[in-house]
C-alpha cells in the first residue's frame, strides 16, 4: 500500500498560473522520490499540496490512509505523519537550537519534555550538532541551520519527509554536509520526496526520478534509466543543459 498517493491533482493560482495539471503519483513506504525539472514547473507546489499547505482545485491526495483533500481530515494529523523542510530553514531566531526542536512536540503532540529532549540530543548527535544544542540560529552556519531544520522535522517522528530544495541557499562547499544527512535517512528507510537541482545526488540516492514540466509529470523512471536514456525530448533537452 502506498504511503503517499496523488490522483489527478490540479492546482491553479489566482493569477491564472497552472502549477499542477492532472498529476497522479504513488510513493511506497521507504521509497526516495527525487522530483526535478525547470524552475516554475510545479515541483514545490506538489510538495506543499501533500501536507495541505496548498489547497488543490481537483483530485485527491492520501497520506498514510488520510485524505488530505477531505475537509474532514485534520491537517495537524497529516503534518505529524509528513514532515517538511524548506530551503529557508525557518528556525525561530530568539530560541536556542534545543528550544526550536522541543516546541512542536510540546505544542502539537503534548510530548513529555524529558523524553523529547533525549530524542533531540540523539538526533543532534546523529547530524554532528550535539554541541550546538544551546546555540542560537545566528551562531550557526547555513549548513548547520539546515541540519537543525531536518532534525526539527524528525522530532515529530514522521512517516515521510518532504524536502524542498534544502541545499539551494547554501554555499557549494557545505552542500555535502546536508546531503550526507539525507543519504543516511535514505539508508535507514525513511520515505522522502526530494525536490532538488542536485542531479548527482538524485542519481545516487533516489529510487525513482519524477521529471516535471509545466505542471505535469513528464517522465517517471529509476535514476539509472532516466539519466542514461530519457524517453521524452523535453527531458533530453533539460539534461543536455546541465553539467553533473
Amino acid at each position: 500500500m502506498s504511503l503517499i498517493s496523488l490522483s489527478h491533482v490540479s492546482k491553479t493560482y489566482p493569477n491564472g498560473h497552472q502549477a499542477l495539471v492532472d498529476v497522479s503519483l504513488a510513493v511506497d513506504p521507504g521509497e526516495v522520490l527525487a522530483i526535478i525539472g525547470p524552475s516554475g514547473c510545479g515541483k514545490s507546489t506538489l510538495l506543499r499540496t501533500v501536507n495541505g499547505l496548498e489547497p488543490v482545485d481537483a483530485g485527491s491526495i492520501v497520506v498514510n490512509g488520510r485524505e488530505v483533500t477531505s475537509g474532514a481530515t485534520k491537517l495537524k494529523d497529516v503534518r505529524s505523519d509528513v514532515g517538511m523542510v524548506f530551503q529557508s530553514y525557518d528556525l525561530f531566531p530568539h530560541l536556542t537550537v534545543m528550544e526550536n526542536l522541543l516546541l512542536a512536540p510540546k505544542v502539537v503532540q503534548g510530548a513529555d519534555q524529558a523524553e523529547a529532549r533525549e530524542r533531540a540530543l540523539g538526533l543532534l548527535e546523529r547530524v554532528g550538532l550535539r554541541a550546538k544544542a544551546d546555540a542560537r540560529p545566528r551562531e550557526l552556519s547555513g549548513g548547520q541551520k539546515q541540519r537543525v531544520a531536518i532534525v526539527r522535522a524528525l522530532m515529530m517522528q514522521p512517516r515521510a519527509l518532504l524536502l524542498d530544495e534544502i541545499t539551494a541557499s547554501l554555499d557549494p562547499e557545505i552542500v555535502r554536509e546536508v546531503l550526507d544527512v539525507v543519504v543516511g535517512l535514505a539508508r535507514d528507510g525513511m520515505t522522502m520526496l526530494v525536490v532538488t537541482h542536485e542531479m548527482s545526488f538524485a542519481r545516487a540516492v533516489a529510487d525513482r526520478v519524477a521529471f516535471m514540466d509545466a505542471g505535469r509529470i513528464v517522465e517517471l523512471a529509476p535514476p539509472e534509466e532516466f539519466f542514461a536514456a530519457p524517453r521524452t525530448e523535453r527531458a533530453q533537452r533539460f539534461l543536455n543543459q546541465l553539467v553533473f
